[in-house]
This record gives structure tokens, sequence and C-alpha cells, in this order.
């Protein structure tokens, strides 16, 4: 964003504005720091065990293997001869399990597989990788592949009765769920007798991390994408908030191996605070903790603040605040913040960060653990502490190119209910549209592209002298500049506060095609969602921002993000308002057929019916429209 001749930083041009919440923009981030840690060798002087199975994969094997994973995937998806291919597949693939996994395509395959596997030819593939597992875990493609199996559990364990029926053993040994327990205890128990190796390890290091997970019975959709996608620890950048976890029963032996696990981290808390790969495994173990365990949670906590507060203290206050400022610990450090009961939270402000905001909010490491501490309050007192200190630095913090510090900030006062009205009034400030009143009808541009009022509309105004009013024409004119993330994350937050009067005021001023390019950016759209879903919002508000759309749903349903807006905004229209967009639709069915994006509205509209067979289009609609009223009121109730 801009800055004005009235900002004290008349050097800048621009609120620079993060790629992801909460985040800098790619080449813009945090300093790259840290060596990569190459995989170490086996403590004490001890060799790698020597592999008893091949490591070779022939050709045919492999092509073998091909041709039979696209046989399961064209087979039904149940029936006798599937489940022998199943198991005559897998019984194959235990046989060469290690050089299958150790293979670049055979490791694809594999995980592939296991996804087809019913519990006991896991079981076995399992117990075959689990012979070698330092170097299967240690190795890049392996690695996927014990992570595969793990990540089988919640459907295993799901089907526990149905499992245990099918897979009975006939010659009197345990049954295959006992087994699939016993080997996730074992390899607990192996990972737990040498810890500090498979934490530091490169690759190895997923695997604890899938490990913490499934004793837990959470997984956390940071980590899934993490399996997915890049194995590099430097492309890992998922800030917490977009953490989604998934919940499944685990037996209670998992819980009590998962804090023996855990207490691991307590024998070597330096090295787990300190080093970037082994770091990872304590965020990890952290997050599962807080949901399953949260006295354990708050004990691993409770050691790594008492390390960090008792090494040598700094000049500028508590010791803390050096870790704050560093690479590693400070990403520890903002998931120790987002597992801490309040009262903890309270403690910490008072004892290390009080006093500094202003300071962290500047630096371009350290401003990340204060979002976290941010989005961390729930309670008013804590609140006001932080905003008392925090928001006379408001413009200074987006001048230095932090915008997620100040959209913490105002989610903070979302959440809690307090400082809506000066903070909203801080911005208006920052953004130079506060003065004259009439720059005010402005701010959702200015705020969508992090951007201010001289700089959005191509301003010349002499330090000292009075703010121009504001032009009508110049702004209808003027096409909606590029929406950020942070600026649509800013302006959703807003239209939840509990009088979004003033943003709703600036949305109904755009013109169709600037309400139109709101709407069918991939940020921007998600502005529309937060006007149809805030309950700040009313009705009769909402019907005036989007009767603007009038005469632009086509385009808007023939584009990516468009079409998913112009679905929700159908959803919660009343017939009236669905005749007038079936109407506007229909004028141009042929188009919408065409287009990839549109041929779905086209259908969800029921655009043909509503040309052809009015009357049934509208008793159709009509029963719709009763179902919802209905299904309201029991919400409601």
């Amino acid at each position: 964003m801009g800055l004005g001749p009235r900002s004290p930083h008349k050097d800048r041009r621009r609120f620079p504005a993060g790629g992801k919440p909460g985040r800098r923009a790619r080449g813009s981030g945090r300093p790259a720091s840290g060596r990569q840690r190459q995989p170490c060798p086996p403590p004490d002087g001890r060799s790698e065990p020597a592999l008893d199975a091949p490591l070779h994969l022939s050709s045919e094997a492999l092509g073998y293997f091909r041709r039979a994973l696209s046989a399961l995937k064209e087979a039904p998806e149940t029936g006798e001869e599937r489940e022998l291919m199943v198991h005559n597949v897998l019984k194959e693939a235990e046989a060469q399990a290690i050089a299958l996994a150790t293979h670049r395509t055979g490791s694809e395959m594999l995980q592939e597989l296991l996804g087809f596997s019913p519990l006991k030819p896991l079981c076995r593939v399992w117990a075959a990788l689990r012979s070698n597992l330092r170097f299967v875990a240690c190795h890049r493609s392996g690695v996927h592949v014990l992570q595969s199996a793990l990540l089988q559990l919640p459907r295993l364990l799901g089907s526990r009765a149905e499992n245990e029926e099918v897979e009975e053993e006939e010659d009197g040994k345990k049954g295959s769920l006992e087994t699939l327990e016993e080997l996730v205890q074992g390899l607990a128990s192996e990972v737990c007798d040498d810890f500090l190796f498979y934490c530091g390890d490169t690759h190895s290091s997923f695997v604890v991390r899938t490990l913490l997970q499934v004793l837990g019975g959470t997984l956390l959709e940071s980590e899934r994408a993490r399996h997915r996608g890049s194995q590099s620890p430097e492309t890992q950048r998922t800030p917490p908030r977009e953490c989604k976890p998934t919940d499944f029963e685990v037996p209670e032996s998992f819980l009590n191996c998962l804090q023996d696990l855990s207490s691991c981290f307590l024998k070597d808390i330096a090295v787990f605070i300190t080093d970037k790969i082994s770091s990872f495994c304590l965020q990890v173990a952290l997050q599962i903790l807080h949901r399953k365990l949260p006295q354990f949670c708050a004990h691993l906590c409770n050691a790594v603040i008492c390390y960090l507060s008792n090494r040598n203290s700094s000049a500028d206050g508590s010791p803390l605040l050096l870790f704050l400022r560093d690479q590693t610990s400070s990403r520890l450090l903002e998931q120790v913040l987002l597992v801490l009961e309040p009262p903890k939270l309270w403690s910490l402000f008072e004892d290390h960060f009080q006093g500094q905001l202003q300071i962290l909010a500047a630096h371009p490491i350290a401003n990340f653990p204060l979002q976290r501490l941010l989005d961390a309050i729930t309670t008013p007192e804590l609140l006001s502490s932080v905003f008392e200190e925090l928001s006379p630095a408001l413009e200074a913090v987006l001048a230095q190119g932090h915008p997620g510090v100040v959209v913490a900030l105002v989610g903070a006062c979302r959440r809690v209910g307090t400082h809506q009205v000066q903070v909203l009034q801080l911005l208006l400030e920052a953004f130079h549209c506060a003065e004259p009143s009439s720059r005010q009808v402005a701010c959702v541009p200015l705020f969508a592209t992090l951007m201010a009022y001289e700089v959005y509309y191509g301003l010349v105004e002499e330090e000292g002298a009075v703010p121009a009013e504001h032009q009508v024409e110049m702004a209808t004119a003027r096409a909606l500049g590029e929406v950020s993330v942070l600026g649509s994350l800013l302006l959703q937050h807003l239209l939840h506060f509990s009088a979004p009067g003033l943003i709703l005021r600036s949305l109904g001023a755009l013109t169709g095609p600037q309400l139109l390019t709101l709407a069918q950016s991939p940020s921007g759209s998600h502005v529309l969602d937060a006007i149809l879903t805030s309950p700040s919002v009313t009705r009769k508000q909402r019907r005036r921002v989007l009767k603007t759309l009038k005469g632009q749903y086509v385009a808007l349903a023939c584009s990516r993000h468009g079409s998913r807006v112009l679905d929700v905004i159908w959803g919660g229209a009343a017939l009236g308002a669905r005749k007038e967009i079936a109407a506007e639709l229909g004028e141009r069915n042929q188009e919408l057929i065409k287009d990839p994006f549109g041929h779905h509205v086209a259908r969800n509209v029921a655009l043909t019916t509503f040309l052809k067979r009015r009357e049934a289009w509208e008793q159709q609609q009509g029963a719709v429209a009763k179902r919802r009223r209905i299904l309201n009121s029991i919400l409601e109730d």
C-alpha cells in the first residue's frame, strides 16, 4: 500500500501483502536459515542391519505390479474375484516389499496398493518393511510407504468387527487386529529407542509425525498435505490456523504409547527447540496432545517456555525474545502460543511480551509468533492490554510490510467482540480515508488491495495540504485493483463485526463490473461469502449489495470462482429473486451450456425446465423454498 505525504513513512508506496494468511509473499517471506540435515549414522557406532530382502526391482516385476494395479482400478469395488486379486497382488508385494518401497515408481504403486489392502495383507507388508525400519524410514521413497501404511489405520480400525470376522486365522494365532496394534506399538517402541535419530533425519521425521497422529487418533490436514506434496521441509509453510484435524477412534493402548513417545521430547528439549527438522515433530506432538492429552501438552509447553526463559538474558528484555527472532524456535513458539490455556497465555504475555509488541511487529520473523498470540486471544482483558500497546503503531506495521499482524488483531477484535469501533477507525486513518468523511465510502477497495487512498487513485498531494474530497466519478471509472489474500481476510473479519454498516455501504457503492471483479477473484470471492453468511448482515442489507450484480449473472456463472458465489446466492435467494436470476441466465442459455463452469450453474438453476415448463419450475422452486423455511425454523428452535 502506498502512503501519502501525511504518513511518517514517505518512502513507502504500498503496504506489501503476504501471499498466505500471516505469511509474506513468495520470495519475501522468512529468511532461509538452518542447514539441510543429512541422515546421521547410528548412535554408539552401530552399523546398519544387513538387508535380508533383495533391493533390485526387475523390470518384469515392475510391469507386473503396474498391470495388477491397473486391473484393480478397473475391477468392481466389491466381489470375491476382486478380493482374491488383492490378496494375490499383495502377497507378491510382501515378498518384494523393501525393493518396491525404495524404488521411485514402485513406491508410488505400493502406496496405492495399500489403499486397497484388507487388514491381514497390510500387516504382512508392514512386518516385511519393519525388518529394516531404519533403512526404509530414511529412504526418500520408502518413508512415504510407511506413512501410507500408517494412514490406513483409520479405515481398518473403523471396521474392526468386519475385519475380525473376515480375517480370522485358523491356526490359533492371535487375531489380525491385535497384530495391527502390536505392529503400531512395535514401531512406536523402535522409534522411541532411537528418538533423536528418527526425529532429526529429513525423511524419517515424516514417519514420526504421522505416527504421533495415528497414536492420538487425529489426522492434521497440514500433515496430510505434506505427505501428498513436496518432501522438503523448506516448502512446509502451512499456517497453523489452516489445519483441519480429523478424529478417529483408537485403542487406549495407543494413547499410552503417545504419552510414552511424547515423553522422549523432554529428554533432549534443547535439540527439539533449536533443530529445524526435529522441531517439526514437537510442533505436531503439541497439536495432537492439545486435543487428546491436554495436561501432558501443558507440561510439554511449560518445559519449552522454562528452557527458553532460563537462557542468557538479552539486553532488551526477556531471553525468550531472542528465540522469537529465530527462524526455527519461533515456529515452535507459534504452536506453543496456540495450545496454551488462557491463564498461561496471560502469564506468558505479562512475563515476556508486554512492552515489546511494537518491536516484535516490526521484526521480519518475530511478527509471526505475535500473529499467533493474537490468534490465541480469547479474553477481553488480554485483548485490551494488547490493543492498547499495538494499536498506535497500526499504520507503521502496515508500512513495514507485515499486514498479517493487523489482520490478526482485527480477527481478535471480531472473535472477542471488543474494540471493534476503535480498530475500524484506526484502519480508516491508516489507509488515509478517515477524513474527509466522503472518503470512507471508498474503504473496501483500499482494504481489499492494501493500498492507501492516494496511491489507489493516483493522487499527488502536497505535504500539509488539506485532503481532497472523494470524487465519485473518479471512483466509478477506476477498475477494481487486484484483491490480496490478506485484504480479503481483513474485509471478512470486518463484515463479521457487530456493526458492519460502513463496509456494506462501501460495497454498495461499487459498480456492477467492480463487484463482478471482486466475486471472480480467488481471494475476493470469499468477501461475497462473508456477506451471505455473516449474522451481522441483515437480509435487506444483503439484497442492497447484491442487486448491483444484476446484469452480471452470466459473466459470474462463466467464472471459476464467480460460479461458486452465484451458487451460494442462489441457495439463499427467495422465489422472486430466483426468477430474476433464471430469466437473465436464460437469455444466454446456449453460452452457459458450452461453458465449463456455466453448464453446472444452468443445471443447478434447472434452466431448461425454466425455459420450457415455467409452471413446473415454479412449483419445484416453491417446494424447495418451503423445505428451506421449515429447516431454518427447526435450526432456530
